[in-house]
Protein backbone atom coordinates (compact mmCIF):
# COMPACT_ATOMS: atom_id res chain seq x y z
CA UNK A 1 0.00 0.00 0.00
CA UNK A 2 2.51 2.26 1.11
CA UNK A 3 3.93 2.04 -3.01
CA UNK A 4 1.05 2.58 -4.47
CA UNK A 5 0.65 5.92 -2.23
CA UNK A 6 4.25 7.03 -3.21
CA UNK A 7 3.15 6.22 -6.92
CA UNK A 8 0.71 8.16 -6.75
CA UNK A 9 2.72 10.98 -5.32
CA UNK A 10 5.39 10.98 -7.87
CA UNK A 11 3.45 10.49 -10.80
CA UNK A 12 -0.02 11.67 -10.52
CA UNK A 13 0.69 14.37 -7.91
CA UNK A 14 3.68 15.39 -9.54
CA UNK A 15 5.46 15.49 -5.85
CA UNK A 16 9.09 16.18 -5.41
CA UNK A 17 12.12 13.84 -4.44
CA UNK A 18 11.65 15.50 -1.17
CA UNK A 19 8.13 15.35 -0.35
CA UNK A 20 8.03 11.61 -1.48
CA UNK A 21 10.82 10.97 0.71
CA UNK A 22 9.37 12.44 3.75
CA UNK A 23 5.94 10.72 3.34
CA UNK A 24 7.77 7.56 2.97
CA UNK A 25 9.74 8.00 6.46
CA UNK A 26 7.09 8.83 8.21
CA UNK A 27 4.64 6.02 7.17
CA UNK A 28 7.65 3.65 7.82
CA UNK A 29 7.90 4.75 11.02
CA UNK A 30 4.33 4.25 11.96
CA UNK A 31 4.63 0.87 10.46
CA UNK A 32 7.45 0.05 12.29
CA UNK A 33 5.28 1.25 15.55
CA UNK A 34 2.50 -1.11 14.57
CA UNK A 35 4.99 -4.32 14.50
CA UNK A 36 6.70 -3.45 17.76
CA UNK A 37 2.92 -3.12 19.20
CA UNK A 38 1.72 -6.48 18.03
CA UNK A 39 3.18 -8.47 14.95
CA UNK A 40 -0.76 -8.90 13.85
CA UNK A 41 -1.26 -4.82 13.13
CA UNK A 42 -0.73 -3.28 10.07
CA UNK A 43 -2.02 -0.31 8.05
CA UNK A 44 -5.09 -1.63 7.20
CA UNK A 45 -6.07 -2.75 11.16
CA UNK A 46 -4.34 0.47 12.51
CA UNK A 47 -6.76 2.44 14.37
CA UNK A 48 -7.52 6.17 15.71
CA UNK A 49 -6.38 5.37 19.04
CA UNK A 50 -3.06 3.53 17.67
CA UNK A 51 -2.74 6.59 16.06
CA UNK A 52 -2.90 8.46 18.73
CA UNK A 53 -0.58 6.31 21.04
CA UNK A 54 2.28 6.73 18.01
CA UNK A 55 2.30 10.30 18.62
CA UNK A 56 2.34 10.22 22.13
CA UNK A 57 5.27 8.19 21.57
CA UNK A 58 6.86 11.23 19.15
CA UNK A 59 6.28 13.51 22.16
CA UNK A 60 8.21 11.12 24.62
CA UNK A 61 11.03 10.68 22.40
CA UNK A 62 11.45 14.87 22.07
CA UNK A 63 9.65 14.90 18.56
CA UNK A 64 8.58 18.82 18.39
CA UNK A 65 4.68 19.66 18.07
CA UNK A 66 6.02 20.82 14.31
CA UNK A 67 7.34 17.77 13.37
CA UNK A 68 4.76 15.37 14.59
CA UNK A 69 1.83 17.79 12.95
CA UNK A 70 3.97 16.68 9.24
CA UNK A 71 4.27 12.81 10.29
CA UNK A 72 0.44 12.97 11.18
CA UNK A 73 0.04 15.20 7.93
CA UNK A 74 1.39 12.40 5.96
CA UNK A 75 -0.66 9.91 7.58
CA UNK A 76 -3.72 11.37 6.77
CA UNK A 77 -3.00 11.98 3.04
CA UNK A 78 -2.01 7.82 2.58
CA UNK A 79 -5.29 7.10 4.95
CA UNK A 80 -7.58 9.28 2.42
CA UNK A 81 -5.51 7.64 -0.68
CA UNK A 82 -6.12 4.17 0.27
CA UNK A 83 -9.59 4.67 1.32
CA UNK A 84 -10.40 5.89 -2.25
CA UNK A 85 -9.09 3.37 -3.76
CA UNK A 86 -10.74 0.83 -1.32
CA UNK A 87 -7.11 -0.20 0.02
CA UNK A 88 -9.04 0.52 3.26
CA UNK A 89 -12.72 0.03 5.10
CA UNK A 90 -11.85 3.17 6.88
CA UNK A 91 -9.87 6.01 7.81
CA UNK A 92 -8.97 6.27 11.17
CA UNK A 93 -6.67 9.58 11.36
CA UNK A 94 -9.41 12.06 9.91
CA UNK A 95 -10.37 12.42 13.37
CA UNK A 96 -6.91 12.43 14.69
CA UNK A 97 -5.87 15.95 15.87
CA UNK A 98 -2.23 16.92 15.85
CA UNK A 99 -0.43 18.80 19.00
CA UNK A 100 -0.70 22.35 19.41
CA UNK A 101 2.40 24.48 18.61
CA UNK A 102 4.24 25.94 21.50
CA UNK A 103 4.53 29.88 20.48
CA UNK A 104 7.54 31.20 20.98
CA UNK A 105 7.53 34.07 23.80
CA UNK A 106 8.38 38.14 22.75
CA UNK A 107 11.46 38.79 23.22
CA UNK A 108 12.81 41.78 24.68
CA UNK A 109 15.04 44.07 26.44
CA UNK A 110 15.44 44.72 30.08
CA UNK A 111 15.09 48.46 31.42
CA UNK A 112 18.62 48.65 32.46
CA UNK A 113 19.81 47.68 28.63
CA UNK A 114 17.00 50.29 27.57
CA UNK A 115 18.60 53.20 29.92
CA UNK A 116 21.96 52.26 28.27
CA UNK A 117 20.69 52.45 24.72
CA UNK A 118 18.89 55.62 25.41
CA UNK A 119 21.52 57.53 27.89
CA UNK A 120 24.85 55.65 27.71
CA UNK A 121 25.56 56.26 24.29
CA UNK A 122 27.48 58.78 23.04
CA UNK A 123 24.85 60.51 20.73
CA UNK A 124 25.91 63.53 18.98
CA UNK A 125 23.95 65.74 17.44
CA UNK A 126 24.36 64.92 13.28
CA UNK A 127 20.69 64.13 12.11
CA UNK A 128 21.40 60.36 11.58
CA UNK A 129 22.46 60.44 15.58
CA UNK A 130 19.22 62.38 16.47
CA UNK A 131 16.95 60.84 14.31
CA UNK A 132 18.48 57.26 14.82
CA UNK A 133 17.87 57.93 18.96
CA UNK A 134 14.44 59.58 18.36
CA UNK A 135 13.26 56.33 16.43
CA UNK A 136 14.49 54.27 19.15
CA UNK A 137 12.46 56.08 21.56
CA UNK A 138 9.89 56.66 20.23
CA UNK A 139 9.29 52.41 19.56
CA UNK A 140 10.36 51.98 23.31
CA UNK A 141 7.88 54.70 24.39
CA UNK A 142 4.64 53.87 21.97
CA UNK A 143 5.30 50.69 21.04
CA UNK A 144 4.50 51.38 17.41
CA UNK A 145 4.50 48.71 14.55
CA UNK A 146 7.70 49.48 12.17
CA UNK A 147 5.02 50.39 9.47
CA UNK A 148 2.91 52.94 11.89
CA UNK A 149 6.17 54.49 12.79
CA UNK A 150 7.15 54.80 8.79
CA UNK A 151 3.64 56.34 7.81
CA UNK A 152 3.95 59.16 10.52
CA UNK A 153 3.87 62.01 9.49
CA UNK A 154 4.16 65.50 11.14
CA UNK A 155 0.56 66.66 11.50
CA UNK A 156 0.27 63.06 13.45
CA UNK A 157 1.95 64.38 16.84
CA UNK A 158 -0.10 66.84 18.67
CA UNK A 159 2.29 68.79 21.01
CA UNK A 160 -0.59 70.58 23.17
CA UNK A 161 -1.69 67.38 23.81
CA UNK A 162 0.86 65.72 24.23
CA UNK A 163 -0.91 62.80 21.88
CA UNK A 164 -0.06 60.91 18.56
CA UNK A 165 -2.18 59.77 15.74
CA UNK A 166 -1.02 56.92 14.56
CA UNK A 167 -2.63 54.53 11.59
CA UNK A 168 -2.31 50.60 12.21
CA UNK A 169 -3.54 47.61 10.74
CA UNK A 170 -6.76 47.68 8.23
CA UNK A 171 -6.22 51.27 8.55
CA UNK A 172 -7.64 51.51 12.05
CA UNK A 173 -6.15 54.74 14.02
CA UNK A 174 -5.41 54.75 17.37
CA UNK A 175 -4.53 57.52 19.55
CA UNK A 176 -1.30 57.25 21.92
CA UNK A 177 -0.36 59.68 24.65
CA UNK A 178 3.80 60.70 25.20
CA UNK A 179 5.43 62.26 27.84
CA UNK A 180 7.40 64.61 28.17
CA UNK A 181 11.30 62.83 27.53
CA UNK A 182 9.62 62.07 23.80
CA UNK A 183 7.91 65.45 23.16
CA UNK A 184 11.48 67.18 23.69
CA UNK A 185 12.77 64.61 21.59
CA UNK A 186 10.76 64.73 18.56
CA UNK A 187 10.81 68.76 18.54
CA UNK A 188 14.19 68.31 18.75
CA UNK A 189 14.54 66.36 15.75
CA UNK A 190 12.14 68.02 13.71
CA UNK A 191 14.50 71.36 14.51
CA UNK A 192 17.76 69.18 13.21
CA UNK A 193 15.57 67.71 10.41
CA UNK A 194 14.31 70.63 8.87
CA UNK A 195 17.56 72.65 9.17
CA UNK A 196 19.32 69.58 7.33
CA UNK A 197 16.74 68.90 4.41
CA UNK A 198 14.28 71.80 4.86
CA UNK A 199 11.16 71.35 5.87
CA UNK A 200 7.15 70.77 4.48
CA UNK A 201 7.92 67.19 3.95
CA UNK A 202 5.10 65.92 5.46
CA UNK A 203 6.38 62.69 6.45
CA UNK A 204 8.34 62.88 9.95
CA UNK A 205 11.20 60.81 9.60
CA UNK A 206 13.26 61.21 6.43
CA UNK A 207 15.72 59.67 4.86
CA UNK A 208 18.86 61.25 4.12
CA UNK A 209 17.76 62.18 0.88
CA UNK A 210 14.89 63.72 2.18
CA UNK A 211 12.12 61.27 0.98
CA UNK A 212 9.94 59.52 3.81
CA UNK A 213 12.31 56.77 5.47
CA UNK A 214 11.96 52.95 4.46
CA UNK A 215 10.91 50.40 6.59
CA UNK A 216 14.18 48.78 5.51
CA UNK A 217 16.12 51.88 6.60
CA UNK A 218 14.32 51.79 10.03
CA UNK A 219 15.14 47.58 10.32
CA UNK A 220 18.51 49.08 9.70
CA UNK A 221 19.17 51.60 12.51
CA UNK A 222 17.21 49.75 15.20
CA UNK A 223 19.70 46.26 14.49
CA UNK A 224 22.74 48.31 14.97
CA UNK A 225 22.10 50.11 17.78
CA UNK A 226 20.60 46.99 19.88
CA UNK A 227 23.26 44.96 18.93
CA UNK A 228 25.39 47.68 20.98
CA UNK A 229 23.16 46.82 24.03
CA UNK A 230 21.93 42.98 24.04
CA UNK A 231 22.82 39.90 22.74
CA UNK A 232 19.02 38.42 22.02
CA UNK A 233 18.97 36.85 18.40
CA UNK A 234 16.56 39.05 17.36
CA UNK A 235 17.51 42.89 17.06
CA UNK A 236 13.94 43.97 14.64
CA UNK A 237 12.21 47.09 15.62
CA UNK A 238 9.51 44.51 16.73
CA UNK A 239 11.77 43.65 19.50
CA UNK A 240 11.25 47.52 21.27
CA UNK A 241 7.23 46.74 20.75
CA UNK A 242 7.62 43.70 23.30
CA UNK A 243 10.03 45.64 25.02
CA UNK A 244 7.08 48.62 25.53
CA UNK A 245 4.76 46.06 26.59
CA UNK A 246 6.54 43.98 28.70
CA UNK A 247 7.96 47.15 30.74
CA UNK A 248 4.04 48.58 30.96
CA UNK A 249 3.11 45.13 32.59
CA UNK A 250 5.58 44.53 35.11
CA UNK A 251 5.37 48.24 36.25
CA UNK A 252 1.51 47.99 37.00
CA UNK A 253 -0.35 48.42 33.47
CA UNK A 254 -3.42 46.61 33.26
CA UNK A 255 -3.71 43.93 29.77
CA UNK A 256 -6.83 46.23 28.66
CA UNK A 257 -4.79 49.21 28.24
CA UNK A 258 -1.61 47.48 26.76
CA UNK A 259 -4.08 46.09 24.76
CA UNK A 260 -5.64 49.47 23.08
CA UNK A 261 -2.15 50.94 23.33
CA UNK A 262 -0.52 48.34 21.27
CA UNK A 263 -3.84 48.03 18.29
CA UNK A 264 -4.49 44.45 19.18
CA UNK A 265 -8.01 43.04 18.16
CA UNK A 266 -8.63 41.29 21.56
CA UNK A 267 -6.85 40.89 24.70
CA UNK A 268 -5.77 37.51 24.07
CA UNK A 269 -3.12 38.33 21.96
CA UNK A 270 -1.77 40.92 24.39
CA UNK A 271 -1.57 37.91 26.91
CA UNK A 272 1.71 37.11 25.73
CA UNK A 273 3.00 39.53 27.74
CA UNK A 274 1.97 37.81 30.67
CA UNK A 275 3.82 34.37 30.23
CA UNK A 276 6.83 36.34 29.09
CA UNK A 277 7.13 38.18 32.60
CA UNK A 278 6.39 34.80 34.52
CA UNK A 279 9.29 33.65 33.23
CA UNK A 280 11.07 36.78 33.80
CA UNK A 281 9.72 36.14 37.72
CA UNK A 282 11.54 32.22 37.14
CA UNK A 283 14.69 33.63 36.40
CA UNK A 284 14.69 35.92 39.04
CA UNK A 285 13.37 33.76 41.37
CA UNK A 286 16.14 30.74 40.29
CA UNK A 287 19.12 33.56 40.61
CA UNK A 288 18.24 34.39 43.83
CA UNK A 289 16.62 31.62 46.40
CA UNK A 290 19.65 29.37 48.20
CA UNK A 291 16.98 26.43 47.66
CA UNK A 292 15.88 27.07 43.92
Amino acid sequence: MINQFLNYLRYERNASAQTVQTYEDALEEFESYLNFKDNGLSLATADTDLIRDWMESLMDKGNTASTINKKLSALRSFYRFALKRNLVGRDPAHCVTGPKKSKPLPQFLREGEMDRLLDGLEWDETFSHVRARTILLLFYEAGLRRSELVGLNDEDIDFTTSQLKVTGKRNKQRIIPFGEELATELHHYMTVRDAELGGGHGALFLSDKGLRISGQQVYEIVRKYLSVVTSLKKRSPHVLRHTFATAMLNNGAGLEGIKNLLGHESVSTTEIYTHTTFEQLKRVYKEAHPRA
